[in-house]
């Protein structure tokens, strides 16, 4: 089985973080989202994925020499202009030679999706394009799908406001397409999926629609990215949080040669190399690999990416700090905060609900 995975997108929700790095790049509990998306899909028969790449190729290129992650062959369309969602799968598609069956899926997006049992509906009911569905509380930021009682989508609404949404049932992402869908997609010029080519097909009858309660998450925005890390380690998704991890105390996980010498409280990781001093204090977070939480430091609720230092009496609460990142004496973050990679909060400094440095909207 082949698929396209659409990972373009800047990520701008996430940034300083994704300044540097592609959002998709992003570890989650030290593993990049990518690889999670893909061993997902490996794990359901597919062998060969293209990734559709229009922000920082070079870094997946980089990332993935040998064209092969997470159990599949992978292979690079670089647009050369952006096509938006449509135009860039018929793109993927198109530079990778695929045919047949089609999987599509966004590339921020991690679930335990049965994608198999959404194949087999596709088929029993003959549909062009089936969309996979998931419900939410509010349908607002999303693509709103009604259906009838076979599953043939009625309408697709992108983005309604909360109170003239038909259904709380929106599109989560994952498609199944068949080689017609991609030869009807224009090409040289940016079309989507969401405002074009659904439609035309739901007016047609010919788009289906398959809802799961499986667990589902848009990982595009740093609450979504912290909530990210805590299902794993929660055990909201069943298995270990890391490859190699290993359960030192109840709900606390070590990689390699991390060291513990402080207070590791449930729902914790401490990745390979990294270290929790005496008197330093760490719950419910991701201390990356490398990383230092020194002596009377507190990180809860929190993301430490690799080679982190958190200072002697400073405060991380709710927040994620990138790739080698200082976190200064006393500092205090909070809120959802976003410190980019190599950024040094100054002793002392307060952060809640900021980005540092600051990126602009």
């Amino acid at each position: 089985m082949q698929a396209v995975v659409l990972v373009g997108g800047e990520g701008t929700r996430l940034r300083p973080l994704t300044t540097t790095t592609p959002k998709q790049l992003l570890p989650i509990v030290e593993v990049p989202m990518l690889e999670r998306v893909l061993a997902t899909l490996a794990s359901h028969g597919v062998v060969e994925v293209v990734l559709s790449l229009g922000y920082r190729p070079d870094a997946f290129l980089a990332a993935y020499p040998d064209g092969a992650a997470a159990g599949v062959r992978l292979a690079y369309a670089v647009e050369a202009e952006p096509l938006d969602t449509a135009g860039a799968i018929r793109f993927a598609a198109d530079h990778a030679g695929f045919s047949g069956t089609l999987i599509v899926v966004n590339g921020d997006v991690l679930t335990d999706l049965d994608i198999g049992a959404l194949v087999d509906f596709h088929h029993r009911t003959g549909a062009v394009a089936t969309i996979a569905l998931t419900p939410v509380e509010d349908p607002s930021r999303f693509g709103v799908v009604p259906t009838d009682a076979e599953g043939r989508v009625l309408a697709f609404v992108e983005k309604p406001p909360i109170d003239e949404a038909p259904t709380n049932e929106i599109n989560a992402g994952t498609y199944v397409f068949e080689h017609e869908v991609l030869d009807r997609i224009p090409t040289g010029r940016r079309v989507s999926v969401e405002r074009e080519t659904f439609p035309a097909l739901a007016a047609e009858g010919r788009l289906f629609a398959r809802s799961s309660r499986d667990y589902w998450l848009d990982t595009g925005t740093p609450a979504s990215y912290l909530q990210a890390h805590r299902d794993l380690l929660s055990g909201r998704r069943a298995g270990l949080p890391a490859p190699g991890a290993v359960e030192v105390a109840p709900g606390v996980w070590t990689l390699g040669t991390a060291r513990i010498d402080g207070d590791v409280r449930a729902r914790s990781l401490v990745g390979s190399g990294a270290s929790v001093a005496a008197g330093g204090f760490v719950e419910g977070s991701v201390v990356g690999a490398g990383a230092v939480v020194e002596g009377g430091a507190r990180v809860q609720g929190s993301v430490l990416l690799a080679g982190v230092r958190v200072g002697v009496g400073a405060s991380v609460v709710d927040s994620v700090v990138g790739f080698g990142a200082t976190v200064g004496p006393g500092a205090e973050l909070s809120g959802k905060s976003v410190v980019g990679d190599g950024a040094e909060v100054p002793a002392g400094g307060r952060l809640a609900g900021c980005r540092f440095p600051d990126v602009g909207p």
